[in-house]
């Protein structure tokens, strides 16, 4: 295997494993306590919407201005629009085919359609981000291999991997809330960050082709998070809005600032 191959391989398992970190978080819990897992459902919506465009917008944006034909504004609302038309297609997928499957039990129904959404949601925001770092190792490659670059595919990395620890904890507690083990909400937290290295391989073989896609690819993925964000995390994080008005709110807020402090200060 190819040298820049092998380091952009080993990059993004380093981000998966720093996403099962973060899933491990559940594992301390032994009960979920109904305020808690409130916090923490609006922690994990703050963690989305805030991923969506620091981590997935604005790079997109600036790689369309660097490389695509077409304005940067128009590849981002493209795919941004897509990745949450994907997402309301599947969810009505879903539903149909549960409902075909199970008769009335409408309540098992919109449970499944509630986690199927957030795994595919966030497992498809982190196809571009392995991508993302395997282009960055890919790069090196091609008579760029020097000292900066080398520490700017690190830099990427890195950066990437710590974003995954939050967003590992953003599946396996909602999961959790739903009544799943620790260690099954564990297991699918981290088996949504499989795809990292997985991505990173092909970012590093197709160097050339995936850069000019990826913009595309990280805008569609922040309009399937913001629409599972808005449309099944955050309501359900405000059913006991009443008796804690702010509680689910000020988890939103924690999450949005956390996930854009990293976003913002690793670059």
């Amino acid at each position: 295997m190819n040298t820049f191959v092998t380091m952009a391989l080993a990059a993004t398992l380093m981000t998966w494993f720093v996403t099962a970190l973060g899933a491990a978080t559940v594992v301390f819990f032994k009960s979920p306590n109904p305020k808690f897992m409130n916090i923490t459902l609006g922690f994990a919506s703050g963690v989305m919407i805030s991923a969506s465009f620091w981590s997935l917008l604005q790079p997109a944006i600036e790689r369309a201005e660097a490389s695509s034909a077409l304005p940067a504004y128009l590849v981002a609302t493209l795919g941004f629009l897509l990745g949450a038309l994907f997402m309301w297609a599947s969810d009505k997928a879903v539903a149909f085919a549960r409902k075909k499957a199970d008769g009335a039990d409408t309540e098992n129904n919109e449970r499944l359609q509630r986690i199927l959404m957030l795994i595919l949601s966030i497992t498809l925001h982190n196809i571009p981000e392995g991508l993302a770092v395997g282009v960055a190792f890919g790069v090196l490659q091609n008579g760029n291999c020097s000292a900066e670059t080398l520490a700017g595919a690190i830099t990427v990395a890195v950066g990437i991997g710590l974003q995954n620890f939050p967003e590992g904890a953003a599946v396996s507690m909602p999961l959790r809330r739903e009544g799943y083990s620790r260690k099954k909400s564990f297991f699918l937290g981290q088996a949504s960050g499989m795809v990292e290295p997985i991505a990173g391989v092909v970012g590093a073989l197709l160097v050339v082709h995936v850069e000019a896609i990826l913009p595309y690819a990280l805008s569609f993925a922040a309009g399937a998070m913001i629409l599972v964000a808005v449309h099944e995390l955050i309501p359900e994080c405000q059913q006991n809005q009443r008796s804690q008005p702010y509680a689910a709110t000020m988890g939103i807020v924690i999450g949005f600032a956390f996930m854009m402090l990293l976003d913002v200060m690793l670059g």
